[in-house]
């Protein structure tokens, strides 16, 4: 048996995307020992993921804390590890490979030169390099999470809508900035759906304007998998392009996600079957009207 690492820092979206590609790799080192190397936000996360073995917390710190690498540098040389899969594909894990790990086999997307648009179709040609057979890196599936037992009673008792309105405050750009009249919309000729929000920490307090349903655990924000499950359970997702807008693709929710020209649908490879992206390319032009006749389309259909 091998010790085999994967390496993937975040963000959210990043890790909810790999699920597939972590199926794949453990698949094909099925009498292997799995770590990934990960930050502390995702460490539990990533500890009840079914195809990862054990976790290594990386704090992502400075390059130029020279005592911080020196410790990560030896904590990772005592597994021996015969192979890397760098999902992160970053100029820091570049940096890890020339400078810090002295791995031979490593597997990395920028090796390949790749360009294409979508980044599951670059860990794809990544993963098929290294020889791994891929079955599930394209269409990843975050169920697991939703798997995973909480103590959690918040579930609506009748139909729901869930919306995810706010982003990071380095992020203000992807945010579409009606959805403050969407939710009035709905409310008017829709009060068989319950209207929930499940904001983080920071957000609660500006989620308190929108007058709905919070979902929140004893007054604070969900964790991962009371997300998950939320999500899973929802009638209809509407999200700006964040973390839980991946979440809600790859637990197969239905539901919207609203992009401007920050990037593209198909390089986040978001869309889904049943989880639709539009783009425009200012989304101060995206009317409250016109994503309420899809929301009425969707659930009347």
């Amino acid at each position: 048996m091998s010790n085999i690492l994967i390496i993937k820092l975040g963000s959210l979206g990043d890790v909810v995307q790999i699920s597939g590609a972590l199926k794949d790799i453990r698949n094909f080192h099925k009498n292997d020992k799995i770590y990934i190397l990960t930050t502390s936000k995702f460490i539990n996360l990533l500890k009840a993921c079914p195809y990862i073995d054990e976790c290594i917390k990386d704090e992502n710190k400075p390059r130029f804390n020279f005592f911080y690498l020196l410790n990560l540098k030896k904590n990772i040389k005592k597994y021996n590890f015969k192979k890397v899969y760098d999902l992160q594909n970053s100029n820091r894990t570049i940096f890890y490979r020339k400078y810090l790990f002295n791995i031979k086999d490593w597997s990395s997307a920028r090796d390949l030169g790749y360009k294409e648009s979508s980044v599951l179709k670059g860990i794809e040609a990544q993963l098929k390099k290294s020889g791994v057979p891929i079955q599930h890196s394209l269409n990843p599936d975050f169920t697991w999470a939703a798997e995973v037992s909480q103590d959690f009673q918040f579930i609506p008792q009748k139909k729901f809508i869930l919306f995810f309105p706010f982003s990071s405050k380095k992020l203000s750009h992807k945010r579409w900035p009606y959805f403050y009249d969407l939710v009035n919309l709905i409310k008017k000729f829709h009060s068989e759906f319950e209207l929930v929000l499940a904001p983080s920490n920071e957000e609660i307090k500006d989620a308190q304007k929108y007058n709905v349903t919070l979902a929140l655990d004893h007054g604070k924000a969900l964790n991962f998998f009371q997300l998950a499950t939320l999500i899973k359970k929802s009638n209809l997702v509407i999200a700006n392009d964040t973390g839980p807008a991946h979440m809600a693709a790859h637990l197969g929710a239905k539901g919207f996600v609203l992009f401007g020209s920050h990037t593209t649908p198909e390089k986040v490879s978001i869309e889904r079957k049943k989880f639709i992206a539009l783009q425009v390319e200012d989304l101060k032009k995206l009317t409250a009207d016109r994503i309420y006749a899809l929301v009425k389309s969707s659930i009347t259909s």
